[in-house]
């Protein structure tokens, strides 16, 4: 073993499974050729943190694994002690749909988790939002530059007379005209739109700023019997007199939003998203795992609970499947994903574009080991339904939401199904955001939570090391989860304003 690392550290790998025939090393910075471990296992050549060790000689053709599953198989023969990365590893075909389990393995219901309740608003629908905000849909992206100068004028010179409302934000986006409004997949997009302008975060207020003679009539986003406004700007004569009328408007949603106040309300109002981005070796050894644990308290305390990304979960389906609650809901999952092969297919693009160069620098081979670690968000308990891309969720209990492994598309589909808190790991680091709700942040490890302790909420790598268990960061994220809601404590992202725009899903064509 080489003198300074011995001096800073003992060598640590990773083996999550017996059949693992690879492991992952640890230790910040990676180790040095001829790194001794204390089970006799020495390294061939430098491995970088988070990367692959052969634990044994592999053959070529021979199949690596690594949480007990095939990740790919060895494209040349591999001494023990060697480095793997994703030039070692050929990627294995995925898993047959048609041959899948279904609800052949459904895990029994944990013991129901009381106690524990949320400070949120109460809406007059009955829905629950953990913020209070206004906001402003558009129906087009013409509007956007206006509604922009609009809502700065309204932050600077209005809410401050509304203390209690938290804020005031656009929801542009990209859509609404120039594309083919009444071809099938067009009810993705729209039915996004639909979901975020009636997100219980805004109070029931609904105002639409539309231009006028878009294909997506801004009457399409107010859902039936709301009391709602639409300003279509080619109404008003100049520039200032649209922008007065949409201040004018919102002063008005802005007083009624300023009377609501927190109220107690049970954690089966709560909706939470999961999602990862930067992914990493580690996200599915410690955040992922960790995350999984809290989503299954918030499934045992009576809450939503969303995961998504489907080219992340496509490579590891069979280990979903058998947790369907019944044979309805395993084959509306195994519908999610022979929509998107059809999707990428006719894109010409399949699986392998996803991991990003980022992934693989971290340590991850390919999707299939991508997809293996991704899951362990979903924690261990059953999967009560499936939701197509952008639908609001209605049920309790964990669900799959179907939705692009895109950060920012997930997201904004997450949104569009409630969420009200998004729980989001990270191995290589983000500082993305979402404006509507919080978002948590979590760690992989030690050193991206030291190099970002201004961004990173919750630091999981502590597992990797060994100073605690996934159980107890599974307990800090509920936790905070519930105080995030509440208005207790403030993620980071909140507290630095960051957030990334929003970005829909649209499969149709545009003309």
């Amino acid at each position: 073993m080489d003198g300074t690392v011995a001096q800073q550290e003992k060598p640590l790998y990773i083996k999550l499974n017996a059949k693992d025939n690879v492991a992952i090393i640890v230790n910040a910075g990676g180790l040095p050729q001829g790194t001794l471990f204390p089970c006799g296992l020495e390294l061939r050549e430098p491995i970088p943190e988070g990367h692959k060790v052969a634990l044994t000689d592999l053959n070529q053709d021979e199949p690596i694994i690594r949480y007990g599953e095939i990740i790919g198989y060895a494209v040349r023969p591999i001494k023990k002690g060697s480095w793997i990365d994703e030039s070692s590893v050929m990627l294995p075909t995925p898993p047959n749909l048609d041959e899948l389990p279904l609800a052949n393995n459904v895990p029994e219901l944990q013991p129901p988790l009381t106690g524990y309740t949320l400070e949120g608003y109460r809406n007059e629908d009955g829905s629950v939002g953990t913020k209070n905000i206004l906001g402003i849909s558009t129906s087009v992206q013409c509007v956007a530059g206006v509604l922009d100068y609009a809502v700065q004028r309204i932050k600077a010179e209005i809410l401050p007379k509304y203390p209690n409302v938290d804020d005031v934000i656009a929801l542009n986006h990209n859509y609404g005209c120039g594309v083919a409004i009444n071809a099938p997949e067009a009810k993705i997009p729209v039915r996004t739109l639909q979901n975020l302008a009636t997100h219980p975060n805004f109070g029931g207020e609904v105002l639409i700023v539309g231009l006028g003679c878009e294909k997506l009539l801004p009457e399409k986003l107010v859902p039936a019997g709301a009391a709602a406004t639409v300003i279509s700007l080619q109404d008003q004569p100049g520039f200032s007199s649209m922008v007065e009328t949409i201040m004018a408007a919102a002063e008005e949603r802005l007083a009624r939003l300023n009377r609501r106040q927190r109220v107690t309300c049970p954690v089966t109002d709560l909706v939470v998203g999961l999602q990862c981005g930067g992914s990493d070796a580690f996200s599915g050894v410690t955040a992922n795992p960790a995350v999984g644990y809290a989503a299954d308290l918030l499934v045992r305390a009576g809450a939503t609970v969303l995961f998504s990304e489907v080219t992340e979960v496509r490579d590891a389906i069979h280990l979903l499947t058998p947790r369907a609650v019944n044979e309805q809901v395993g084959q509306a999952l195994i519908q999610e994903m022979k929509w998107y092969d059809h999707y990428l297919q006719l894109g010409e693009a399949d699986r392998s574009a996803n991991p990003a160069p980022g992934n693989k620098k971290g340590g991850l081979a390919n999707v299939v080991e991508k997809s293996l670690g991704s899951i362990a968000k979903s924690g261990t308990s059953p999967i009560a339904s499936v939701l197509p891309p952008g639908e609001k969720a209605k049920q309790k209990g964990l669900i799959y939401a179907a939705t692009p492994a895109s950060d920012f598309i997930c997201g904004t589909l997450q949104l569009a199904s409630g969420i009200h808190v998004q729980i989001f790991t990270t191995g290589r680091g983000t500082p993305y955001g979402l404006a509507m709700v919080p978002v948590v942040k979590v760690a992989t490890r030690n050193s991206l939570a030291n190099q970002w302790p201004d961004l990173i909420d919750v630091n999981a790598g502590k597992i990797a090391t060994g100073e605690a268990t996934i159980e107890a960061i599974g307990w800090e994220i509920f936790r905070l989860i519930l105080d995030v809601a509440s208005g207790r404590k403030q993620t980071w992202a909140e507290h630095w304003g960051l957030h990334n725009a929003l970005c829909l899903f649209n499969p149709a064509p545009v003309t």
